[in-house]
């Protein structure tokens, strides 16, 4: 096998074409499926736990505070502690709630982040499904995990989480509309839905830069409407402490919490990593024409350094948004996005149909 650490094609069919010499196609797809649920499991617990220590060394960076620094080296083993902790925790039962859809919830939560995250290319060859209309998958499959707040919330019988996921449903669905208009600006550029595609349409530059200025405009969309999609501040008003104790997740406890909890921050990583993707280049390299010894030094660095180096670029301007700006008012959240954001978006669509039209950017 030529395994290639720039190219996870080869790779991927090297373990298929094994298991079909050991066993029947039927099995071998179960076992390729078996695995890759695993391999998720794994990054999903991974990436979620330790994207919680990172947020909260952050915080406490722009708070000039030292952030947890007892449990084990700079404090790295504290969010695995506070798991263990929700792991033991009593899931305390809720008196005339509707017990199904209760605890149903958290479960469809984090599904929909699970089937987002596998339509994401990693690197070349590297990712579980590369579908054809994947930006439309991913725009699709995200907006379920509205679905699990809204039955929340309505399922506690608590009335602060009956409102919390009232406005967790409005702001979500109202912000969905700019992330796809954001997301179709470079679709419009690259001409497909693909993820692959467009990535492999940034060999010769990223779109934030090919793009000029309606690509950049797009990314600051973007990068604010995935803030309020995620219900992170400053448009964390469904979970306001002060006002709705936690929101749509005051009455859950113990495992069932942990798992909004990590929901989310995997639907904050999975939406940098589509910024990351989109964007700027996913696993592409940078580079800059008629620079061909830098190009050449950035062609080393593998595609998968790549990719999590820029999702996570962009995972950080997310965080430095919730420690930065203080939280709004419900109504000022709707008033950005439907008397700002979307009719800059829609122009911004305009502009960029016609600048394609008359072919006045790098293809």
């Amino acid at each position: 096998m030529n395994f290639s650490i720039y190219d996870f094609t080869s790779f991927i069919n090297w373990i298929d074409n094994s298991l079909n010499s050991y066993m029947s196609p039927g099995w071998a797809i179960l076992v390729e499926l078996v695995i890759l649920g695993l391999v998720f499991i794994a990054f999903y617990a991974v990436i979620g736990l330790y994207l919680v220590l990172a947020e909260r060394k952050v915080c406490a960076l722009i708070q000039n505070r030292f952030g947890p620094n007892r449990v084990g080296p700079i404090g790295m083993f504290q969010t695995i502690a506070d798991l263990i902790k929700l792991l033991m925790k009593e899931l305390i039962y809720i008196k005339h709630a509707d017990t199904f859809l209760f605890n149903i919830a958290p479960f469809i939560v984090i599904i929909a982040s699970f089937m987002a995250i596998a339509a994401l290319p990693f690197a070349k060859g590297l990712h579980a499904i590369d579908l054809n209309i994947g930006i439309f998958y991913m725009i699709a499959v995200s907006s379920l995990g509205v679905i699990g707040i809204l039955i929340s919330g309505w399922s506690s019988n608590n009335k602060y989480s009956l409102i919390g996921a009232i406005r967790s449903g409005a702001q979500v669905i109202s912000y969905e509309l700019s992330v796809g208009l954001a997301l179709l600006s470079i679709v419009i550029f690259s001409g497909t839905l693909q993820l692959s595609g467009i990535v492999e349409s940034q060999a010769n530059g990223w779109w934030i830069i090919k793009g000029h200025i309606p690509a950049i405009i797009s990314f600051i969309i973007f990068l604010t409407t995935c803030t309020a999609e995620t219900n992170r501040g400053p448009f964390d008003l469904a979970e306001a402490e002060s006002e709705l104790t936690a929101g749509f997740h005051t009455e859950y406890s113990g495992i069932k919490f942990a798992f909004f909890f990590l929901a989310e921050y995997m639907n904050m990583f999975i939406l940098a990593a589509l910024a990351a993707t989109v964007f700027l280049g996913g696993w592409m390299p940078f580079h800059i024409a008629g620079w061909e010894g830098m190009n050449n030094v950035m062609d080393y660095i593998p595609p998968v350094i790549w990719f999590f180096g820029k999702t996570v670029v962009v995972i950080l301007i997310i965080m430095w948004f919730k420690w930065t700006f203080p939280r709004i008012r419900i109504d000022q959240i709707l008033t950005l996005e439907w008397k700002y954001l979307l009719p800059l978006n829609l122009m911004n669509i305009v502009l960029i149909a016609f600048i394609v039209l008359m072919g006045w950017y790098i293809k």
